[in-house]
């Protein structure tokens, strides 16, 4: 078959139907046939057509061959045969050439009869409508005109037919057949021959046509109506008569200014109206649509559902059109009232005439209301709207409002979603929340099948509801089976999700059902869920990656969805004794923002976050190492503040669960609620209001301000009374500093109120320890002085406005001393001050000897309690009062066999600094103060002198300079190794002198330290008497290691002097 109309067996089978046709035409021609002659000739035409038809394999290919088949009758009709002289070229070049020698030059009679015969109004309008502007009006025309004369009811019926079918076009679905009938007829349309004595169409030369005429969509529609106008008399039927009417109301109502620019009609009331279509196409043996199968129903409903209105009739033309409407209301509203209320069922011409009436009524109003009309055309519509009122108003509301099968709109809505038709989007929504609909074998059939178009967020919560009742009302064995296989479908389309919108999904769970999720009222959920659970994390944590973070959060969303609860508690569980993954499982957690979700439970006013009840029925509590502690803490703190993704937990959500409960000194998990706290301040507050005047500050405060009282009593508490250790000292201290920082008077609801608040913890503090109410002066401002025992004022010239005594039983006489050194510990900025405003007479020998012996008592009376920043701080007292003198502190050689001949004026600080600390030792372990403190106390106190003897020993380095130079200063190498052995000795005189073994740990490391730094500095003396020297130093060493009494402590140090200079 060459081109797209070739010869073939079809056009045979059609040339031989035209031929016989001709012959019963004759003597006539077929183009002369008149309409009466049809009946005879037309039959050897439609015969061949059903022939071919018999022959096509599917209905669809019988379609196409009929619409082929007009193509080629009206192709004919517009182009004539071409003149003999052309014929030698024709059959070359023109595709069409072919099959228009086989079939007679025909009009339009033959035409429209046969797309009559054909019932093919939709194909026909297709095709008129594929036509040049300038040709399809005449076309039209020629309908009209061949329908007005001789009007049969058939006639009637084709018009509206085709009139409605232009109404129900769509721009952009031509299949092959009608762009090859479009493109011959325009590449032919100049070139047809007038020599046949054929009139030719109105413009059918391809003209553009005159600038005022019409635009070619509006012209057809006037056409329309004007054909109504020729024929309306001949209309007796109430059917037709009521498709008439519903053609005419509805051009005017979509295809006018009448039409309001509005949103379109809810998708509930559109499927209402599908299915009043549907319904009535089935009802009604007399509709063309009545065999038709289901799904061709809908999709022919949708078409006449969805008008668009591509041109716009002129208001010129529109009160034309209402005129000719008020007219026909007159001729035919009263008959048409009688003929629909004595009827017990609407046909579907009924059905729409009263639908799209009802619209038009309230188009009209509107009309009316917001557009400018003159006097004529404000009386025409105000007539108008008071007919149709009228009309509506006698039509029996029974008629009007039929109750549709529930099971029909459930086919029809499913039809739309499977067939994707015009708003099957929309429809989802019903198909997901419908209540009496799910369930069924096609709804379950319809999920599976189109569960691509309900991978959105509301509608997977919306079938995730309807699953939950349907569940909840049916337990049996196939309901189970149901909702296995539904819930298998929704997680599908859940899984497709993005992770924004699988949160959304995770949102709308918890709100609807809280923690439990699905498994609250979802039995089938449960079964093989906690396997599940395990085989999914234990994949995850054994590929902890930032690759596989998107696979892992993946894998991780569906349980969400299924169980959230059980999932975070998996989650947090994993984060904690899993070594090293807390981070990862934070980061999939994070991943997350819908589990940020707060429940009310019992107590709709205070929320509380879901997150944390998981952390604190799965972990809190059972944290058994210190490494677990601290994997949670981590856990902990990138759940408040993740990398690149918002909280899941807020500080004041983590404070009321993991601090505000546990910070009493009793509390077994105090050490971890500290570091919780801690951890929480480090965190910049977001809003301009800090956080933390949401968790009671002031109370907050004086829990802390009361753990700072009970270590100042430390080693006289209970043994079987729960304290946190005094490592934990510092960071209450640290977190007391922080508070005073964000706990302003900004914090507080009122001036007054802050002012009231202060007093009370003033009032509260007052009977705590002293020392206390000073680390609060940030916070107290100018509103207190600093309360300090009246012996301090005896050493201190302390100004009076800031500084106020107050009488302590405890520090009598000459204990000034004492409290200003306590008040070293508080701070660094009142370390500073108290240095600065000491007062001690250096030019009176008798009152540095007082001073320096009342220091060490206070400073061993201290030292015990001091934590480590508190150490180091007197340690810098020390230091500074060593370098101005005014503390004296003399050096005995009790560690020298010969006398050195060296100079060690640049080291005195330092050998100063070891024998205070002996002489405190001394002190300490004298039979005056052998029951003073605890046993578990000396190894507090022993850990404190041997870090401060390691800083010694780092600033003698530094004094001294690297000891890899070469020797420009010989004697300097000299000295240090001369000050490591007096202070590995010093080390061993306080190890001689502890009263317990289990302190000698501390005391090896910081001796072993010794040594390995005396060897490196002998070492890089070059000196000719080094090597004698370092013998004699290493056998004095060795002497002085022999006396040690601890076995362990003096066999690890002779090993280590065995090998220096080895």
């Amino acid at each position: 078959r060459a081109g797209p109309w070739g010869v073939c067996e079809e056009t045979t089978i059609l040339h031989g139907g035209f031929l016989l046709a001709a012959r019963l035409t004759q003597p006539r021609p077929l183009r002369e046939l008149r309409k009466a002659d049809w009946p005879r000739v037309g039959p050897p035409i439609t015969d061949a057509l059903g022939e071919i038809g018999a022959r096509c394999p599917s209905p669809l290919q019988h379609s196409l061959w009929k619409k082929e088949a007009v193509a080629i009758v009206w192709a004919k009709v517009l182009l004539p045969g071409p003149p003999a002289a052309s014929l030698d070229q024709g059959w070359k070049e023109d595709g069409f050439f072919s099959v228009s020698r086989m079939i007679p030059d025909v009009n339009h009679t033959v035409l429209f009869e046969l797309v009559k015969a054909l019932g093919a109004p939709r194909l026909f309008v297709q095709l008129l409508l594929a036509l040049p502007q300038d040709v399809h009006r005449g076309e039209l025309e020629h309908l009209v005109e061949y329908i007005a004369s001789e009007t049969s009811p058939s006639d009637v019926g084709f018009f509206l037919d085709v009139w409605w079918e232009v109404m129900k076009h769509k721009e952009g679905q031509e299949d092959a057949t009608v762009s090859t009938f479009s493109t011959l007829i325009r590449q032919h349309g100049c070139e047809s021959s007038l020599d046949d004595g054929l009139q030719p169409p109105k413009r059918f030369k391809g003209d553009p046509g005159s600038l005022n005429d019409p635009p070619a969509a509006t012209s057809l529609l006037t056409v329309l109506i004007e054909g109504l106008k020729q024929t309306y008399r001949s209309i007796a039927l109430p059917r037709v008569r009521c498709y008439a009417l519903a053609n005419l109301v509805e051009l005017l109502s979509v295809f006018s200014e009448l039409e309001p620019e509005g949103s379109p009609l809810p998708v509930a009331e559109y499927l209402d109206k599908v299915s009043s279509v549907v319904s009535l196409w089935t009802s009604d043996t007399e509709s063309q649509f009545h065999h038709r199968r289901l799904d061709e129903k809908v999709k022919e409903a949708e078409r006449s559902m969805s008008l668009l209105s591509t041109a716009k009739l002129s208001r010129e033309e529109l009160f034309v059109g209402l005129e000719f409407l008020c007219s026909l209301l007159h001729a035919w509203g009263e008959e048409l009232q009688g003929t629909l209320n004595s009827s017990e069922e609407l046909c579907y011409e009924s059905y729409r005439l009263l639908d799209v009436l009802t619209t038009f009524g309230k188009n009209l109003v509107c009309f009316s209301e917001t557009r400018g009309l003159d006097e004529d055309e404000t009386r025409i519509v105000l007539e108008l709207t008071q007919i149709t009122k009228g009309f509506l108003k006698e039509i029996s509301t029974s008629l009007k409002s039929k109750d549709l099968d529930t099971s029909l709109v459930s086919s029809v809505a499913m039809t739309i979603i499977e067939q994707k038709l015009d708003r099957h989007v929309e429809m989802c929504s019903i198909f997901a929340s419908e209540k009496t609909w799910p369930f069924s074998k096609d709804w379950v059939d319809c999920l599976v099948k189109s569960k691509a178009l309900f991978q959105k967020p509301e509608l997977v919560l919306k079938l995730l509801e309807t699953l939950v009742n349907f569940a909840m009302s049916r337990q049996d064995k196939d309901g189970r089976e149901l909702q296995m296989q539904v819930t298998k479908a929704i997680v599908e389309c859940y899984t497709e999700l993005l992770l924004t919108d699988k949160n959304k999904v995770i949102s709308g769970v918890l709100a609807s059902w809280g923690g439990p999720g699905l498994s609250l009222n979802l039995q089938v959920v449960m079964e093989g869920f906690q396997e599940d659970l395990n085989v999914t994390f234990n994949q995850i944590t054994k590929s902890v990656s930032d690759e596989g973070l998107t696979r892992a959060v993946a894998s991780v969303a569906r349980l969400m969805l299924l169980y959230p609860e059980a999932t975070v508690k998996q989650v947090c569980n994993l984060a904690v004794v899993n070594l090293g993954a807390h981070q990862f499982l934070a980061q999939i957690l994070c991943s997350f923002p819908a589990l940020s979700f707060l429940e009310t439970h019992d107590d709709p006013g205070r929320p509380h976050s879901l997150v944390v009840r998981c952390l604190e029925e799965a972990v809190w509590g059972r944290l058994s190492t210190a490494r677990e502690e601290e994997q949670f803490l981590e856990f902990l703190a990138f759940l408040m503040q993740p990398s690149s993704a918002a909280p899941l937990v807020s500080s004041v959500e983590v404070t009321k669960a993991f601090v505000l409960p546990y910070l009493k000194s009793d509390s077994a998990q105090i050490e971890l609620s500290l570091q919780i706290l801690n951890k929480v301040l480090g965190i910049q507050s977001c809003s301009e209001e800090h956080w933390i005047k949401s968790c009671h500050p002031f109370p907050l405060l004086l829990s802390l301000c009361k753990l700072l009282d009970g270590y100042t009593k430390y080693w006289h508490q209970p043994r079987d009374q729960l304290f946190p250790s005094l490592e934990s000292k510092d960071l209450v201290l640290n977190i007391l500093c922080q508070l005073c920082e964000v706990v302003r008077p900004e914090t507080a609801p009122s001036p007054e109120l802050w002012v009231q608040s202060l007093a009370w913890l003033h009032r509260k503090v007052a009977s705590l320890d002293w020392t206390v109410g000073l680390r609060l002066k940030k916070l107290y401002g100018d509103h207190f002085k600093n309360e300090v025992p009246a012996t301090l004022f005896e050493i201190c010239t302390l100004p009076e406005d800031e500084w106020t005594s107050q009488p302590l039983p405890a520090y009598g006489p000459g204990s000034g001393l004492l409290a200003w050194m306590e008040c070293c510990c508080v701070s660094t900025a009142l370390r500073e001050t108290m240095l600065t405003l000491l007062t001690v007479n250096v030019d009176n020998p008798e009152e540095v000897n007082l001073f320096s012996k009342g220091f060490l008592v206070a400073l061993i009376q201290v030292f015990p309690w001091c934590s480590h920043s508190e150490w180091k701080r007197l340690t810098h007292v020390v230091e500074n009062l060593l370098q101005r003198q005014v503390l004296h502190v003399p050096y005995t050689l009790e560690y020298v066999q010969y006398m050195p001949l060296l100079n060690l004026r640049p080291f005195a600080c330092y050998l100063q600094f070891s024998v205070l600390f002996l002489r405190g030792f001394q002190l300490l372990c004298s039979s005056s103060c052998s029951t003073w403190l605890p046993a578990e106390a000396w190894l507090h106190v022993v850990q404190l002198y041997c870090g401060s003897l390691m800083d010694l020993l780092g600033s003698v380095k530094s004094a001294a300079g690297p000891p890899s130079h070469p020797a420009e200063d010989r004697t300097s190498m000299q000295e240090v190794s001369f000050i490591c052995i007096q202070m590995f000795c010093h080390v061993l005189h306080v190890a001689a002198m502890l009263p317990d073994k289990g302190c000698s740990e501390p005391l090896v490391v910081v001796a072993l330290e010794i040594l390995s730094q005396y060897e490196t500095f002998s070492s890089a003396d070059t000196s000719p008497s080094n090597t004698l020297r370092r013998a004699n130093e290493r056998h004095f060493l060795e002497s002085i290691t022999d006396n040690v009494s601890d076995k362990a402590l003096r066999g690890t140090l002779l090993q280590k002097l065995s090998k220096l200079g080895a």
